[in-house]
């Protein structure tokens, strides 16, 4: 594999719905918006986003931006924030994460803001990076994980033809001390 820095990775994706692009300097306050709508329900799952546990403010929104573009740059970690084509709006974050350039291997994560979940925007964007990894990136292997609680994010996981291969028990602290199981799926290229 060559080095990571040599690779040509899309900054924007395009989905019937959805237009998926790098964040950037200058998004901090887009992404607050989604992210202070959103906290209640991300908090419920901090294992799998532990940025959530800071409190939502622009300052913090557009550190995030900048360091998600940094580490695309550097290819430490893939994101791309997801808006709605129509009207322009963040409906959530997509990315490509701690990815393994030896196998290659790569997990795939998401977030949604509140108001817009449930409306099929998650699989869109998770089947639109899958794709990606697996055609572009040469992917052997795309994981996903998710708290066992998180119902909805595990629908996504079955939706897009993720397969269940293990429950990890008592694998992550919860911030109110409670042991917590995590669900990995993976896909293998087809």
């Amino acid at each position: 594999m060559p080095d990571p820095l040599l690779l040509d990775i899309p900054r924007e994706f395009t989905t019937p719905r959805l237009h998926l692009r790098t964040m950037r300097a200058g998004d901090g306050p887009l992404l607050h918006d989604a992210i202070a709508e959103s906290v209640p329900a991300l908090r419920q799952f901090l294992g799998h986003l532990p940025w959530v546990a800071e409190e939502p403010t622009q300052a913090s929104a557009e550190l995030r931006a900048r360091r998600c573009e940094a580490f695309f740059a550097s290819r430490v970690d893939l994101v791309w924030l997801a808006l709605d084509k129509a009207t322009g709006r963040v409906v959530g974050s997509m990315g490509l994460h701690r990815t393994d350039w030896n196998v290659p291997r790569t997990e795939v994560g998401y977030w949604l803001r509140s108001s817009e979940a449930g409306k099929g925007y998650a699989s869109e964007g998770v089947n639109a990076l899958v794709g990606w990894a697996f055609s572009g990136l040469k992917a052997q292997r795309v994981e996903l994980m998710t708290d066992e609680a998180n119902a909805a994010s595990r629908r996504v996981a079955e939706r897009c033809g993720f397969a269940l291969e293990a429950v990890l028990r008592q694998h992550q602290r919860a911030p109110d001390g409670s042991l917590r199981n995590t669900c990995v799926y993976a896909r293998l290229p087809a």
